[in-house]
């Protein structure tokens, strides 16, 4: 295999893998940030925002909604690309060091398992809505509300593709 596609390979882990992962990291002394989305057509909002949210520590781990959890939050319609096509194209971007795959239609569990010392979301969500902050804070890390970029959504680049 292609040495640069096994990193982005290596990028992709279950759960238990990614959990001591993130304990290597937080051991050697690293900050971890998650966060979590559809990502369904990563566009420019997506990439600024993940610019953003890697620079809140040392090391970024995404949580992605799994096939079955976007179509029931999305729609019968979504996700337009599978999960392994959206797995491999974030884990592919410099700024993601790791991403994990989640059905439920939030990242609480998942977030309960990684342990993270920051949780970020876009500026669409306050603090307060910001799914497991409470798991974050309780350990002493911090939950942030990042800057949103208007004018990029999934959904209005949906559109635009069926209007043609």
């Amino acid at each position: 295999m292609n040495p640069f596609f096994q990193k982005i390979t290596n990028k992709i882990q279950d759960w238990s893998t990614a959990a001591q992962t993130v304990r290597k990291w937080q051991n050697d002394g690293r900050e971890v940030v998650f966060t979590n989305g559809c990502f369904d057509l990563v566009h420019f909002g997506h990439v600024a925002y993940l610019t953003e949210a890697a620079a809140q520590g040392q090391k970024l781990v995404l949580g992605l909604n799994s096939d079955a959890s976007v179509a029931r939050l999305k729609g019968a319609h979504r996700p337009i690309k599978d999960q392994k096509n959206r797995a491999y194209l974030l884990a592919s971007l410099e700024m993601v060091d790791l991403v994990v795959i989640f059905e439920a239609d939030t990242p609480l569990e998942l977030i309960q398992s990684i342990q993270p010392d920051v949780l970020v979301k876009g500026g669409d969500w306050s603090v307060e809505q910001i799914v497991g902050s409470e798991v974050v804070l309780a350990k002493g890390g911090s939950v942030k509300s990042l800057t949103f970029v208007d004018g990029h959504s999934t959904t209005s680049l949906e559109q635009k593709i069926q209007k043609g």
